[in-house]
């Protein structure tokens, strides 16, 4: 049974928030645990099948990415081809994601959030048992567009945090869900680093990480399945909707910016993030020699300082003020990064990093769930997180393409000139929203 509209109590709401974070913990730990063994686990399969003597999934996807290499005039090395292929899988993911969240969304605005999540940890099961079992390469692609098409633990965490806060510790509640994110993409990959080389399955090296993923999967089920009650507003109807639109906002007037300038923004943040997100630890080799573990180290740092920020200054500020420092301080991490000289000069950058990872997302997710009506908030919230999904996806093509063909000063002071123009367009935006909410009120 849906909840009531009525406001919630507190103990309540903190108790659904209490188990929404330790299901996102658990759900971000297993999605993470694969990140550290991309690279080892796609020259395994490459390995595997250098004696085959028929076409396979994996050597036709080579052949299109050094045909993509070819194409530049500035020699890439082959030591990346593996990190390409894993962009390129990161890609088709985000991809799938972008498709699915607004239909995961609209399920749940019609059965239920409990309902669709549930639906949702199925498909994350297949995916992760696929993957136990995936002793080649297309085995594992199968796994991962599985896995893309079914997750929606993230949007659909976001609408159940919707419903049970209020306007004004909506902030502070997708807070929240970005500590998780910062400390699973802290912990998971050193776990899943750690299993490397524990064969528990022949021909798959990697069952073990594999397997210990899906036991964090079914917990997470388990446990949802025991402690999260239905929290979709009762009232959804046409109707309904309509006639609270104007009190929940919609996409033309009022509020801190429209629902369509938050989803643009959105796009074009992860647009030009995310590219400079897959091109750093290109960047690190070439410039400092780093090895797997300095890069480690460099990102545990901006983990570690996002999840400090997150859970103190971020859940504490306005979103639209988080969104604001988050833009400028990505503008400022980008052109460091297209002048650094020293590793010091590059922590510098990574904070300013983890200061935007702590910020912006966070911030722009808070801002559009209050611009949505109670009867269409998992379509709508999936549709927003989809167009963030499809920044994620084409960033790193576009931004590594830059960065082969004119170099790194370039491809970062462009990327920075990028950020400062999506800075322009979200803070003209998010200013004059929060204007006409000011006098809204004062009337």
């Amino acid at each position: 049974m849906a909840v009531t509209s009525s406001p919630m109590e507190p103990q309540r709401r903190r108790a659904i928030l209490r188990t929404l974070l330790i299901s996102l913990l658990l759900d971000l730990l297993s999605f993470t645990l694969i990140l550290p063994l991309f690279p080892a686990l796609l020259a395994h399969y490459q390995a595997l099948e250098a004696g085959y003597d028929h076409p396979t999934l994996l050597r036709s996807t080579f052949a299109q990415l050094n045909a993509f290499k070819a194409a530049f005039s500035r020699p890439i090395s082959s030591r990346f081809d593996v990190v390409l292929l894993g962009g390129a899988l990161g890609s088709l993911f985000s991809l799938l994601q972008a498709f699915a969240a607004p239909i995961i969304g609209g399920l749940s605005d019609r059965y239920g959030r409990r309902t669709a999540l549930l639906y949702s940890m199925l498909g994350n099961i297949l995916s992760v048992l696929i993957w136990v079992f995936a002793v080649d390469f297309a085995t594992f692609v199968a796994s991962r567009v599985v896995g893309g098409l079914s997750e929606g633990n993230v949007q659909l965490a976001i609408a159940i945090a919707t419903d049970v806060s209020g306007e004004e510790d909506r902030g502070a509640a997708m807070a929240m869900i970005g500590v998780a994110f910062s400390v699973a993409f802290t912990v998971g990959p050193m776990v899943g680093a750690a299993m490397a080389g524990m064969e528990l399955m022949k021909g798959n090296p990697f069952a073990a990480a594999a397997g210990f993923s899906l036991v964090l999967i079914v917990a997470e089920t388990v446990f949802l399945y025991v402690k999260l009650p239905e929290t979709k507003p009762a009232d959804t109807s046409t109707e309904s909707s309509n006639k609270t639109q104007s009190k929940d906002g919609d996409d033309k007037d009022g509020g801190e910016g429209s629902l369509t300038l938050l989803s643009v923004t959105h796009l074009l943040f992860l647009l030009v993030f995310s590219g400079m997100e897959f091109s750093l630890t290109f960047m690190t080799y070439d410039l400092f020699n780093f090895t797997s573990r300095d890069n480690g180290k460099l990102l545990g740092f901006v983990g570690l300082t996002a999840s400090l920020l997150q859970g103190s200054f971020t859940r504490r500020t306005p979103p639209h003020v988080t969104v604001k420092i988050g833009l400028l301080a990505a503008a400022a991490a980008f052109l460091l990064l297209s002048r650094i000289t020293s590793v010091g000069m590059l922590y510098v950058a990574a904070f300013f990093l983890a200061v935007t990872s702590a910020t912006v997302v966070t911030g722009l997710t808070a801002l559009a769930s209050l611009r949505i009506s109670k009867g269409e908030r998992g379509r709508r919230l999936g549709g927003f997180r989809g167009a963030g999904q499809i920044g994620r996806a084409c960033g790193p093509v576009l931004f590594c393409s830059l960065y082969w063909w004119a170099g790194r000063e370039v491809a970062y002071a462009v990327g920075g000139a990028s950020m400062v123009a999506v800075t322009a367009i979200a803070w003209s935006g998010l200013t004059a929203g929060a204007a006409a909410k000011r006098e809204k009120k004062e009337q």
